[in-house]
């Protein structure tokens, strides 16, 4: 099995967190993470920016495995 770094193990995380957060802002209209740390402080917001950097690390690994197979 191939070595999977800590970082991509949080980005993971993250990416998973955020996209069944989404799922369930858009079927019940329940944000999970603003429910779980309180609206839009500063904790919630800080998560929300933490997901948001790991979908540009993710995109930007994605575009490099592209680039390189070329």
């Amino acid at each position: 099995m191939k070595n999977v770094r800590l970082i991509d193990k949080i980005v993971f995380f993250l990416l998973l967190l955020g996209g069944f957060n989404w799922g369930l802002v858009g079927l019940f209209e329940w944000d999970l993470v603003g429910a779980i740390f309180g609206g839009m402080s500063v904790v919630s917001r800080l998560i929300y920016i933490l997901i948001g950097l790991s979908a540009v690390y993710r995109f930007v690994i994605w575009v490099r495995a592209k680039i390189s197979k070329k």
